[in-house]
């Protein structure tokens, strides 16, 4: 069945080939753009929102290039994709008393180690949670061998996948950056969404939600730029009780800067004669304004990603998620991370283990652990420490904790008070 479905596909590569060089330059599809001059490309064309992703209200361009030169862009993707990239992704395997772990199975070792010979399933769970935060999708597409087993995933740039509808399915239309054009089916490709998913495409934070925030923000910083570069504000400047031609005023520069200006000559006293006097200059109320618009930038982008701002360095906003590391961490896996991680592993389970009693889950534990202290007092309770039901093995904690099973009574479960050596007394013993 596969095997067919595989052929039917290359059958409708090839005939898509055919269209797209036969395709009207007036609608072209995404990379065929030769027919297209570059410098045509200006505001107002059709295809310049395409490559530019338009302009905010501030006039600047936003595009995902652009949008993290912007340091609270880049700090939030770098926060949000590298939590996710550190996660365990265990697969599990459904049981008539619960579940059991499966770490023997090809796709647990791909996903978890290396999905492709490129690079490390670190850096592939970066790149496609990165995808989705600044293009709105991320793609992977899944190699499959014959009998349609994973053997490995590649993931694509955003731009270079064009997903399109025929026949109630969904094709997704692929320009590498060699070779042509080919087409991969629904099966055979990873479609991680974001936030406003319309069947083919989600909405971009960059170019929706933080657009005006991101160009606002680009717009301040590029006149934070020019102003240092050409020359700044004067910390202060020197005032005469007359006139003072331009000759004078160009000696006595030279002279004041000869005695002041460099680092070991900063703290030398001036001495001033002829009526000068100094006055210090203030901050305007231009500057800081300035400050708090680059200050609000920062809150309203870490809104749009839904991340805390005081995780990305901004400290004056508070925050209700609690007061302690714990309580924060706590909020962030919930409120920021959890969505984007219920939507990979249901397109994960449903690519992969379609009808199959197979499951990924990401396992968060590592996150919501407290510190030390906190962590014993849970896994005494968990082990049925006093005045608690235990509910996990030592062997479980050991594992957790990176140490190697003890096997035996430390693999059961004891209840509340008893010790793994020992046995709980039989019914004759009892009534002796």
């Amino acid at each position: 069945m596969f095997l067919g479905k595989r052929k039917k596909l290359e059958a409708e590569n090839a005939q898509l080939r055919e269209q797209l060089r036969d395709s009207d330059a007036a609608e072209p599809h995404m990379g065929i753009v030769n027919a297209v001059e570059s410098s045509e490309i200006v505001r107002g064309h059709n295809l310049f929102d395409v490559f530019t992703g338009g302009t905010s209200a501030a006039g600047t361009v936003v595009n995902e290039r652009t949008a993290m030169s912007v340091s609270a862009v880049y700090a939030c993707v770098a926060l949000v994709s590298g939590a996710i990239s550190g996660l365990p992704l265990p697969l599990y395997e459904r049981a008539a008393t619960g579940r059991k772990r499966v770490d023997n199975n090809d796709v647990h070792w791909l996903l978890n180690n290396e999905p492709t010979p490129v690079f490390s399933a670190a850096t592939f769970w970066e790149y496609a949670v990165s995808s989705i935060l600044l293009g709105g999708d991320g793609l992977t597409e899944i190699k499959r061998n014959y009998r349609g087993d994973a053997l490995g995933f590649v993931p694509h740039h955003f731009n270079r996948v064009e997903p399109i509808k025929k026949d109630n399915r969904l094709i997704y239309l692929i320009y590498p950056e060699e070779g042509d054009v080919y087409a991969a089916d629904q099966d055979d490709m990873l479609h991680f969404p974001g936030v406003g998913f319309n069947g083919l495409r989600s909405l971009s934070p960059i170019r929706h939600a933080a657009k005006n925030a991101i160009g606002t923000a680009i717009a301040a910083s590029e006149y934070n730029a020019e102003f240092f570069a050409n020359g700044a504000r004067p910390d202060f400047a020197l005032t005469a009780a007359g006139k003072v031609d331009k000759e004078a005023r160009e000696n006595l520069l030279a002279t004041w800067n000869q005695k002041h200006q460099g680092g070991g000559k900063r703290h030398i006293p001036a001495i001033l004669s002829g009526g000068l006097d100094v006055k210090e200059l203030t901050m305007s109320a231009q500057d800081s304004q300035l400050i708090d618009i680059l200050r609000f930038q920062v809150v309203d982008i870490a809104r749009a990603y839904g991340v805390p701002p005081h995780m990305i360095a901004e400290t004056g906003e508070s925050t209700t998620w609690g007061t302690g590391i714990e309580q924060l961490t706590i909020g962030f896996v919930k409120f920021a991370l959890r969505p984007h991680l219920n939507r990979i592993q249901r397109e994960l389970n449903r690519k992969l283990f379609r009808k199959s009693d197979l499951y990924l889950e990401f396992n968060v534990d590592g996150l919501m652990q407290g510190d030390s202290k906190a962590q014993a007092e849970y896994f005494a309770k968990a082990l049925g420490g006093p005045g608690s039901q235990g509910w996990m093995a030592v062997d479980e904690v050991r594992r957790l904790q990176n140490l190697s099973p003890q096997g035996d009574e430390f693999a059961k479960v004891h209840k509340s008070g008893e010790k793994p050596n020992e046995k709980q007394p039989t019914q004759a013993t009892d009534q002796q």
